[in-house]
């Protein structure tokens, strides 16, 4: 989860794993492939936390790489910090995640230098994310393709416990954004 935030260092989760629902993710396909934009078959879940997204994606007919720099419930196929290993890896695929909410512009960065030229990077953030002038320069120097934004609330849930955060209504507004490398240009705003 990205974007300004209310809570206080101990109120946050420590790795901030707030995971996402598997519908929002859902809404999203459904909604891009309405728009014809394709994602690679082969995908990397590079933040995948228990699993949510990855399994998500697979019943969807994805191939994914799990990845995470803890493995909860054994949702990881490989143990992996991206601030920390090696920036020269490639992947042959797209990326797609729900990023730490205080890691998000390095995630951005390091993602689009580990996959080829037109692939993709897709991140989960609050719309927030667009404000600030540290971003600007990121936007500037790599403007995100598309921006789909959810016109209703869409939740995540704090160490994925539903039981404590289910219930809870949320005044977030998320969006996907999705970075093709190599793209320059204005981005395109579109709806789910």
């Amino acid at each position: 989860m990205v974007g300004s935030t209310s809570h206080s260092s101990d109120q946050r989760e420590s790795l901030d794993f707030y995971a996402t629902d598997p519908k929002t993710l859902l809404l999203f396909l459904d909604r891009i492939q309405e728009d014809k934009i394709k994602i690679d078959k082969n995908i990397w879940e590079i933040a995948c936390g228990d699993g949510a997204i990855s399994n998500a994606l697979k019943e969807r007919g994805y191939s994914v790489f799990s990845t995470d720099i803890v493995n909860r419930k054994a949702s990881c196929d490989a143990l992996f910090d991206l601030t920390k290993d090696d920036t020269l890896l490639k992947f042959y695929g797209d990326i797609l995640t729900n990023p730490p909410y205080s890691l998000v512009e390095t995630f951005v960065r390091k993602s689009l230098s580990m996959v080829w030229d037109r692939a993709k990077v897709v991140m989960y953030l609050r719309l927030q994310f667009l404000e600030g002038k540290k971003r600007r320069k990121l936007f500037e120097e790599f403007p995100p393709k598309y921006v789909y934004v959810h016109s209703s609330r869409q939740k995540t849930y704090k160490n994925n416990d539903l039981e404590k955060y289910g219930n809870k209504a949320s005044a977030i507004c998320f969006a996907w954004f999705i970075w093709e490398k190599g793209f320059q240009g204005d981005p395109i705003i579109r709806w789910i």
